[in-house]
């Protein structure tokens, strides 16, 4: 990834307490930093909620994709509905 340097910008802390980054960063998350009282370095990020982070632990990923991969091949179909819906229910696999 090729990263631009931009040369610092002076910006206005408005009288509410927010500064503006421009429209690009419009709806992004940031984490904001104070390494020392009056220095923040701001960095955008992508927040994973608790409960969705399982499935980027690298199992669960791995089986996402192989699950990914055999639905691209096999059509769906209500075919054997009831048969997987009698299997479910019994707990068998």
């Amino acid at each position: 990834m090729v990263s631009t340097v931009h040369p610092p910008a002076v910006k206005v802390v408005g009288a509410n307490g927010q500064i503006s980054l421009g429209k690009q960063y419009a709806g992004r998350q940031v984490l904001v930093e104070e390494r020392e009282p009056g220095v923040w370095v701001v960095r955008t990020a992508t927040v994973i909620p608790d409960n969705e982070r399982w499935l980027h632990e690298p199992k669960a990923a791995a089986d996402l994709q192989t699950a990914l991969a055999w639905s691209s091949t096999h059509n769906a179909s209500d075919a054997d509905l009831d048969d997987t819906l009698s299997r479910l229910i019994d707990g068998e696999s």
